[in-house]
């Protein structure tokens, strides 16, 4: 066999790997953003942060085929427009001295009404969250962009299942249940 026909076989298997399958990483010059929400009858606030990272990775056609999913979120960098408040989340109820990341382990489990550029995804794994880690399931968003895609989630989070004491004065200040908002970008490797 003639050396050119084995080296456009090569190159054609190369492309055809390449175009099945995917590793894409956190864009952190993106716009992304990180949002953690409080509401009670008495103050409502966010906590937000642009500094997410982690990767989606899955084998072949199908995004379930050996996929993984991890994200983190350095909790120093939550800000809810409140210095004090700030101050006391992070020491007083999130202990970021001893647990400055909050992060997500998981694997594609489902994707339904899927269209080209958009995937409705299921991931089932592990919530990592003050030295506690929990088995959710989510819903997301995969939106196809140019060089990678838009990864948008909402889910909610109760306090005491990751053992986040809120003293009982603070009860009508902040909500046990906190509803997360992901919007990230992830491009290809």
């Amino acid at each position: 066999m003639p050396k050119y026909l084995i080296i456009i076989i090569l190159i054609c298997l190369i492309f055809s790997v390449s175009a099945f399958g995917g590793e894409f990483v956190v864009d952190r010059e993106a716009e992304n953003l990180v949002k953690f929400i409080s509401k009670t009858p008495w103050e409502d606030f966010e906590g937000v942060t642009k500094y997410i990272d982690g990767y989606v990775y899955w084998e072949g056609e199908e995004l379930t085929n050996k996929s993984e999913i991890y994200f983190e979120v350095e909790l120093n960098t939550v800000e809810t427009g409140n210095g004090k408040r700030d101050r006391d989340m992070r020491n007083d109820y999130l202990h970021t001295d001893r647990f400055p990341y909050t992060h997500y382990t998981g694997k594609i489990i489902d994707v339904r009404d899927s269209t080209n550029t958009i995937k409705k995804i299921i991931s089932k794994g592990f919530m990592y969250i003050h030295g506690v880690e929990k088995q959710i399931e989510m819903n997301a968003l995969m939106i196809e962009k140019d060089d990678g895609y838009l990864i948008e989630s909402s889910f909610e989070v109760k306090l005491s299942d990751y053992n986040i004491k809120i003293p009982e004065l603070m009860i009508f200040k902040i909500d046990e249940v906190m509803q997360l908002k992901l919007s990230f970008f992830v491009k290809e490797i």
